[in-house]
């Protein structure tokens, strides 16, 4: 048998069956919402193959028989039907006035060209844009004798790509409030709908038109639409396993989930391992935007709250200009996966934590990037923290700490309030240490039966139990000895007592006025 092609950045699904790439067969899922229902949104992170989904669907509906044979729905499909699609694409660059509806006018002359709709009599060009699509789906269904696919892919993209110009953003998301909701108003003349993208924008803000979306986004029954199962890699992938370690694929690509029984994989990272070989963070590196860190910045979210972190489920399920949650926002574009679920009386809430190994080392290193003003390398200290502990040499680890926290330019203080806040101090050194430590060396936020505890560093029959506290009205050395204090009190070191582990009890005192380190003081426990 030929050997198959991988089929990086391939949304084209004619070229992946005719050219022999590798395909993990999604079809069922189109199936199951064809025959079920009308309307339809997911949402899912960049680069899980959204596109390619809908350019099945696209092949589907227009009949091209001979690209499904073997998949599942080839045998449960009627071919004697084929029906008109609309497929928009929203992947130009809409961070400039004027953008969006200009893309959108040069879409529907497409359209009218291909289905002979653009007389003098109908004159769409005329039309505003809205009006434009309910004459092209009228004429499409009165045409062809068959209802119209409508398929919509990133449909948020105009709103994210002005996100950090509010006006502009607001204005993007009102005018595709008015294109979206032709959608509803000519329901008659369409057979099938289906948006995607990356957010879950507020329904209120953005489809208050387009209220009947069944939203699947968190439907346990689609949980594995896009993105690649355990069972798919071995099954599909099985000749592109062989000589890689299907542990080590787990632990950097795996454990996304949606509600479904099974986690999956983000397929651009497992499609560029098998190409490269090499396990590196290839998700991460095709795009960290700098909006995400500003936002947590701003809302005081930092790598180290991700530990035990639970949200209602509105609180991750919505996202809108000017009021975007950083839990939402991590959420939606894939940083954090749902880990857990509960009820609380009516409320669902849900656990989330980082899915992999990539995401979290690519966010700890993309936090700690935007917090020094560099895209390439960051200081030295950020290394030598966790040497120098390891090494005991507390005077060295003191000074590297000073020096870290001098780093950190004057804009990032000036623009937030981070430097008076406790947990931003612990969570810098949270990200430097766990940048280089091995898995479970670095435990953030432990619990005992009296507390949590802010760092604990476990190496070489070393444990190193650290506690943060401010300056405030207080002097550094009281301050410190109430750390040390609180480590002992609540118990915090207790479990690491075992006569096989030296262990260290370290206080630490940030000033908000110098903004770096104000006091160290070191106990052996």
């Amino acid at each position: 048998m030929k050997e198959q092609n991988i089929p990086i950045g391939v949304a084209d699904f004619n070229s992946v069956r005719s050219l022999n790439h590798y395909y993990v067969d999604k079809t069922s899922f189109i199936e199951r919402m064809f025959t079920r229902g009308k309307y339809y949104f997911l949402s899912r992170p960049r680069r899980f193959g959204k596109s390619l989904l809908l350019d099945t669907m696209l092949e589907l509906f227009e009949g091209n028989e001979q690209l499904f044979k073997g998949l599942h729905i080839h045998g449960n499909w009627n071919w004697n039907i084929q029906y008109p699609v609309i497929r928009f694409s929203f992947n130009a660059d809409y961070s400039k006035p004027g953008i969006l509806e200009a893309d959108v006018k040069y879409q529907l002359s497409q359209f009218e060209a291909i289905y002979g709709v653009g007389d003098d009599a109908i004159a769409p060009a005329s039309l505003y844009e809205p009006n434009r699509l309910a004459n092209l789906l009228y004429h499409l269904h009165h045409k062809t004798g068959q209802q119209v696919a409508v398929l919509i892919d990133e449909y948020d993209k105009p709103i994210l790509d002005a996100i950090e110009t509010p006006e502009l953003a607001i204005e993007n998301r009102n005018y595709l409030r008015g294109l979206y909701g032709v959608i509803k108003g000519t329901e008659r003349h369409i057979r099938f709908a289906f948006l995607t993208g990356i957010t879950m924008f507020n329904k209120v803000s953005l489809f208050s038109a387009l209220n009947n979306l069944n939203d699947i986004s968190l439907n346990p029954h689609y949980s594995s639409i896009c993105g690649y199962t355990e069972f798919d890699l071995k099954e599909v992938f099985a000749p592109q396993i062989k000589g890689l370690d299907i542990e080590q694929i787990s632990h950097w690509y795996n454990g996304y989930s949606w509600q479904g029984e099974e986690k999956v994989y983000n397929p651009w990272a497992i499609l560029n391992l098998f190409e490269s070989r090499k396990f590196k963070p290839h998700w991460s590196i095709t795009g960290m935007p700098s909006f995400l860190y500003k936002v947590m910045m701003e809302r005081r979210f930092t790598p180290l709250d991700v530990n035990n972190l639970k949200v209602e489920e509105n609180f991750i399920s919505t996202f809108d200009v000017g009021s975007i949650s950083a839990e939402a926002l991590l959420f939606q574009s894939g940083y954090l996966t749902i880990i857990g679920e509960s009820q609380d009386r009516a409320e669902t809430v849900y656990e989330l934590d980082f899915p992999n190994y990539e995401v979290r080392s690519s966010l700890n290193a993309g936090y700690l990037q935007h917090l020094f003003g560099t895209d390439k390398n960051l200081p030295p200290q950020t290394k030598h923290l966790f040497t120098t502990l390891k090494q005991r040499d507390f005077e060295e680890f003191q000074i590297n700490i000073h020096t870290l926290f001098a780093e950190i330019p004057h804009e990032v203080h000036n623009h937030t309030d981070m430097a008076n806040y406790e947990g931003w101090y612990c969570s810098v050194l949270h990200a430097c240490l766990w940048d280089v430590a091995v898995k479970n060396e670095l435990r953030a936020q432990e619990s005992s039966s009296r507390g949590r505890s802010d760092l604990i560093l476990v190496t070489n029959c070393q444990v190193f139990v650290i506690e943060c506290k401010m300056l405030g009205e207080g002097e550094p050395e009281q301050r410190a000895d109430e750390a040390i204090a609180q480590i002992k009190d609540r118990g915090y070191a207790d479990k690491y007592r075992d006569g096989i582990n030296a262990v260290y009890l370290i206080g630490m005192v940030f000033d908000e006025k110098l903004r770096n380190l104000s006091m160290l003081k070191i106990e052996t426990g």
